[in-house]
């Protein structure tokens, strides 16, 4: 098993992959977005939708779709969505409009597929960062793996989802009624 690192040791490859950086989001709300200052408003009900698309994270997405490079990702929604994923797929959009493919998927289908409980990202489907979080759903730190199994693992759990997964905006309509 690699050693466990900060996550700030792997953000190089945002900015380093050739082809394709794909992730896999199967928490149901993440400590970093309850922290960030948009979490009170959209408790408040406030429009949240992040298009700022000078911000650094969505500048880069922006940069590496225009040079062809695709950035995508499918999360995993329970039905009805927690806290945490109406959270995400209110704000969601704003990386669409970067230009990352954001795609989600009901976790019950998910389970169904036999796809795994755990975040990653695959770059280039040739490393894969897979994060570990505490039970308050902070980051603790990420391991790297080039292993031939983990990242094969990781395609066809890439493949499998991104077939199933709905695009968000056609996600969020089906789901407006609860949200």
């Amino acid at each position: 098993m690699p050693e466990l690192i900060p996550f700030t040791e792997v953000t190089h490859f945002f900015e380093d992959y050739e082809h394709t950086a794909w992730r896999l989001e199967t928490r149901r709300g993440y400590a970093s977005d309850r922290q960030g200052p948009k979490w009170q408003e959209f408790l408040k009900g406030a429009e949240v939708s992040d298009c700022d698309l000078d911000r650094p994270w969505l500048a880069n997405i922006r940069l590496q779709t225009r040079q062809g490079k695709r950035f995508e990702r499918v999360r995993l929604v329970d039905d009805p969505p927690t806290e945490g994923q109406r959270y995400l797929l209110a704000t969601g959009l704003g990386n669409v409009k970067a230009g990352e493919d954001i795609r989600n998927l009901y976790r019950s289908e998910a389970v169904r597929l036999g796809l795994p409980d755990y975040d990653f990202w695959l770059f280039d489907s040739r490393t894969v960062v897979r994060f570990e979080f505490d039970a308050d759903d902070t980051t603790l730190g990420v391991y790297v793996h080039e292993d031939a199994e983990t990242v094969v693992r990781a395609c066809q759990v890439r493949d499998t989802a991104w077939h199933h997964a709905v695009p968000t905006a056609e996600f969020q309509s089906r789901v407006a009624s609860i949200m």
